[in-house]
């Protein structure tokens, strides 16, 4: 997915606060949660997302979209990862 479209996609779904997030390489958060609701589509890099027994990586292009409060993991590529995300 190309950047305006994604920012169009956030703005019709109500994702009123945008920001970009950059990620060391070989990084990671242990289980945590966000109280917003966040979707985001990956620029640079790769992130592998943990949430329970299931994980799913995300590379340049592709978008992942967490539910508020959902307890997840984030591993970071070797160049790191660098993304847009609407939270609302």
């Amino acid at each position: 997915m190309h950047r305006d479209e994604f920012l169009a996609i956030l703005s019709s779904e109500g994702f009123d606060e945008v920001v970009t997030v950059t990620r060391e390489p070989h990084g990671s958060l242990d289980i945590h949660t966000h109280p917003f609701e966040a979707k985001a589509l990956i620029l640079e890099g790769d992130v592998t997302i943990r949430i329970g027994g299931d994980s799913d990586t995300y590379r340049l292009g592709d978008v992942f979209h967490l539910a508020a409060n959902i307890e997840h993991a984030e591993q970071y590529g070797p160049q790191g990862v660098s993304y847009l995300v609407g939270r609302k």
